[in-house]
């Protein structure tokens, strides 16, 4: 074609082979222009602009002034541009200059950095404008053992070079009072931001939304909550993407819902982890903290490890063998530091020590390791305390309702070993352990007594309403509410769930759901009256407590025990509450208790 049409071919070349570049060559201009283009594409990313790579039409002129008349083709070229790059050996390299329509300032590494530490890893960090597609917007490349490490509220804040856009779009989702108080919204967001960063050190660790809502209230001094800020109005860009990886770089899972994906990885996470952790059945005595050196394993020996781990590799004992147990485990990988928290885990007819990566988790498991321990002691006494739990038979029959007659031993007895040996702190090694044993076992007997008279008064009451329940022909509302508390009061194992605290207060809870059931029979608007009341408070923390996702949090449970006090000065004032209560002191209570995160 090029001895039939010269500037035509000449024309195809430069544009298919040079400017779009599908063209193999071993010419370094072209590999090196390839870079330097998608080091600009890179910039438009993270600026979120599509104006500074110039078009191809530039690119092309800048290659039909530089390429001879009579070049048609990869030969000739070759030829050509041997010859002439002896003279210039950056003949056709392209320059930023040539190739951006502006600087892009502010786009640097400190505001787009490639690396963020999260869980105790640096994860590899991309960026992609491509508004629908999954990845737009920022992704943190997470390995799967970190996974369970990551906190959330850190991820809130993006990278610096994204936050102010984050925190504008925020602002712009209040509602008309606070946001006019706040203008010119792009200088309280500078503002803002400039304080975060200098009382953190420029990595702000809490989270974005508390310190946010903190800001505005100091601002407009209104009583603003994070819930007045519309989260689902942001575009996803906005939210962190997480792309979840094994040791070969495959991808398990992506997403920007950082629970979902734990909640969906979470397990093989763990065994993850665990595997890298390679607890030793020895553990050196003393030490506060273990460091395990691991290497770096192909994905197979990884996946090996984690699945043998699974299969009971851990070694298992059925005494205290293992010498002191430590509060922490370094995990070191690649020159990175990795926390775990070892507990012992109830393995039925042992227990095991493992390698947990989630502090809260780590203290369940290691409770109900200790227990299962103390009872692998005590196996002659508890067979013995089983078959003598007082009234037993009565106690089955009445929590049928809820479940079989061995969860019912079961909890009873496992409260009773918690109470007769697991106060804190707990024990740490073989001597406390034998210890704990020996005070211990003089009482157990007399506090199962106790928990079984305790759990014959609750069921006795629950009984009540159950049949109350039935006889009351109440409205549906009412009924939907009194079950709804039933579920929350007496779970399948309010026996073990339930703090001892508490329980003395369960037999009054369950008279008042009586009384109110007999006034509402007689006066059912006003039991609706009282029941809208105090469905705002019931909703809000409701809500709150679906958004910690199962963190523990003490000054939520005592708030929900204040709402169970609330139904009885609203609904059987009769049987009085221990300190004054009403909407009003738990509306002031909830206000304080949510000043950072409602």
């Amino acid at each position: 074609f090029g001895l039939v049409d010269v500037p035509q071919a000449r024309e195809i070349f430069i544009r298919e082979a040079l400017v779009a570049q599908q063209w193999e060559t071993p010419l370094p201009f072209l590999a090196a222009n390839r870079r330097l283009v998608a080091q600009i594409e890179e910039l438009e990313h993270k600026s979120r602009r599509q104006d500074v790579l110039v078009d191809d039409n530039l690119i092309h002129a800048f290659y039909d002034a530089h390429v001879p008349a009579d070049i048609v083709s990869g030969t000739s070229f070759e030829r050509w541009y041997r010859k002439e790059s002896k003279e210039n050996a950056r003949l056709l390299w392209l320059t930023r200059e040539t190739l951006m329509r502006h600087e892009a300032a502010g786009i640097n590494s400190a505001l787009f950095p490639s690396l963020l530490r999260l869980g105790g890893v640096d994860c590899n960090v991309s960026y992609l404008h491509e508004p629908g597609d999954p990845k737009d917007g920022v992704t943190v490349t997470v390995p799967l053992f970190a996974l369970n490490q990551i906190a959330e509220e850190p991820c809130e804040w993006l990278v610096p070079g994204m936050l102010k856009d984050k925190v504008l779009a925020l602002l712009k989702t209040l509602h008309q009072r606070p946001r006019t108080r706040l203008v010119p919204l792009p200088e309280f967001a500078d503002g803002f931001i400039a304080a975060a960063q200098a009382t953190a050190d420029a990595a702000p660790r809490g989270s974005l939304l508390a310190a946010l809502v903190k800001a505005v209230r100091q601002k407009t001094q209104l009583d603003l909550k994070t819930a007045d800020f519309k989260l689902e109005q942001l575009p996803p860009h906005l939210f962190m993407n997480f792309r979840v990886v094994d040791d070969a770089g495959r991808q398990l899972g992506m997403g920007r819902h950082l629970a979902k994906l734990k909640s969906e990885k979470g397990g093989e996470a763990r065994s993850a982890f665990q595997s890298l952790a390679q607890l030793k059945t020895r553990l050196v005595e003393p030490l506060d903290a273990i460091v395990a050196v691991v290497p770096t394993q192909p994905a197979a020996q990884t996946a090996a490890a984690a699945s043998g781990a699974e299969q009971g590799e851990h070694q298992r004992y059925t005494r205290w063998q293992f010498g002191t147990l430590p509060e922490l485990l370094e995990v070191r990988r690649n020159g990175q530091v990795l926390i775990g928290f070892p507990a012992l885990t109830d393995q039925g007819d042992a227990v095991s020590i493992e390698v947990v990566d989630e502090p809260d988790l780590a203290r369940r498991q290691h409770r109900a390791g200790l227990r299962r321990l103390v009872a692998l002691q005590l196996r002659d006494s508890l067979k013995q305390l089983e078959k003598n739990i007082p009234q037993l038979p009565s106690l089955s029959v009445s929590y049928m309702a809820l479940g079989t007659a061995q969860e019912l031993r079961e909890q009873i007895l496992s409260v009773a070993l918690e109470r007769a040996f697991l106060d804190d702190p707990l024990p740490t090694d073989a001597e406390s352990f034998e210890r704990r044993i020996e005070e211990g076992r003089r009482r157990l007997a007399l506090i199962a007594q106790d928990i079984a008279r305790h759990t014959h008064v609750v069921l006795a009451e629950f009984s009540a309403v159950v049949r109350k329940v039935k006889e009351a022909n109440a409205a549906k509302a009412t009924v939907d509410d009194v079950q709804a508390q039933l579920m929350r009061l007496l779970p399948r194992d309010f026996i073990a769930s339930t703090s001892w605290e508490q329980w003395a207060h369960l037999p009054r809870y369950l008279k008042g759901v009586v009384m109110r059931l007999d006034k509402a029979k007689a006066d059912p608007t006003r039991d609706s009256a009282r029941m809208a009341e105090m469905r705002p408070l019931e909703q809000r923390y409701q809500r709150v407590l679906a958004e910690r996702r199962g963190t523990q949090d003490k000054r939520l449970d005592a708030f929900r025990w204040m709402l169970e006090e609330l139904r009885i000065s609203l609904f059987a004032q009769e049987l009085r509450t221990p300190q004054p209560v009403s909407v009003k002191r738990l509306e002031k209570m909830w206000s304080q208790l949510t000043q950072d995160y409602v």
